[in-house]
């Protein structure tokens, strides 16, 4: 035990010493969870619409008025002339081309008018999808008040919406969950690899390699360290939430901690036991942005599992991210408890116990 302790001891002192490590372990949790909930979303806003206006009438204005008013929508300009429109739309200047018919008020009252035309730039898919719908759907509120709804009761009246668990359907509050995951990723999983490649590279582990000390008091001696640091970073990313984006976990914290203990026991055993693979740093580091890139791009953190195909949903069945992250998100939206979350803690705990014994394994000690 005191040799573990001496060598835990090491561990923290090399931390301290280095000039820059002490300093990126507190700023670069506190800045990504400050700066990539306002950068990263999937919330469509100023979508720049122009409206070619052939109609001129009360109802044509009355339509632009509603885009410009608009939280989502942003009214660029209206013209007579969609060639005009078309142009700033192949430039970028404009996302959605909104052209209302000659005498469609006229047409309103006596017949069936013309359809209001929409023209979408979709290069970019989800804006000018989502600019589209959000489009349609204040043109179709506009002219229902104006036709002074028919039906006896307003139809939104007829229909309760509720939005549970996210009411106010916040896209951070969805984000920063997989955020504080990629911060585990980042932090507990590339550092203990440079550790020990930092570790070869420098020869100081042949020292370490002609003493008694057994591989597997020599591996955990290398993880305590970015466990605590771990459990540091959930600290205060879970205090930039609440303090800032208020953002506060409806379940046990307890749940919280529990989920990031065992998560962290498993990115650092296995990038321990990448570091057990390479010889110097650029190839650990190449290795283990590989893997890292599949575990943010297949794990849901940034893109719903269901969305996939389903060979890919099966796939990320062997991603330990995909667990946590429904832990995360399940306790802090939903207030689920551990019992009904036992398989994502007992998958996330075989992944901890595979792959840190693998990098006790891999490890060659030799004299």
């Amino acid at each position: 035990m005191r040799t573990f302790i001496v060598l835990v001891q090491k561990e923290f002192l090399q931390i301290r010493r280095n000039s820059f490590l002490p300093k990126l372990i507190i700023a670069f949790p506190i800045l990504v969870m400050l700066l990539m909930p306002l950068i990263m979303t999937m919330d469509v806003r100023n979508v720049n619409v122009a409206v070619v206006d052939l109609d001129r009438s009360t109802t044509s204005r009355r339509i632009a008025s509603h885009i410009e008013a608009s939280e989502y929508l942003m009214l660029a300009h209206t013209t007579a002339e969609y060639p005009l429109a078309m142009d700033a739309l192949e430039q970028g200047t404009v996302d959605v081309i909104v052209q209302i018919p000659a005498d469609f008020e006229r047409d309103m009252t006596v017949a069936t008018p013309e359809r209001i035309s929409i023209t979408a730039n979709a290069v970019n898919a989800t804006k000018g999808g989502m600019g589209m719908q959000y489009v349609v759907q204040t043109i179709a509120k506009t002219l229902a008040e104006l036709r002074g709804e028919k039906s006896p009761a307003n139809m939104s009246e007829l229909v309760t919406v509720e939005n549970r668990f996210n009411p106010t359907l916040n896209y951070r509050h969805y984000m920063i969950p997989a955020l504080m995951i990629i911060l585990f990723i980042l932090i507990c999983g590339f550092l203990p690899a440079l550790s020990i490649v930092g570790e070869k590279e420098s020869g100081s582990i042949e020292q370490i390699n002609v003493t008694p000390i057994s591989r597997f008091t020599f591996t955990l001696s290398k993880l305590v360290p970015y466990w605590i640091i771990g459990l540091f970073v959930v600290t205060i990313a879970m205090l930039v939430a609440r303090l800032v984006y208020g953002l506060v976990p409806v379940g046990s914290i307890g749940a919280i901690y529990l989920g990031a203990l065992l998560f962290i026991l498993t990115i650092s055993g296995f990038s321990l036991t990448i570091a057990n693979f390479s010889e110097t740093m650029q190839q650990a580091m190449f290795v283990m942005f590989f893997f890292i890139m599949i575990f943010m791009l297949m794990s849901g953190l940034l893109t719903p599992v269901d969305s996939m195909p389903v060979w890919a949903q099966r796939f990320t069945l062997i991603l330990p991210p995909r667990y946590y992250v429904e832990i995360l998100r399940s306790v802090y939206l939903k207030g689920t408890t551990i019992a009904e979350l036992w398989t994502n803690f007992a998958a996330l705990g075989g992944f901890a116990l595979i792959f840190n014994t693998l990098a006790a394994l891999t490890y060659k000690k030799q004299a």
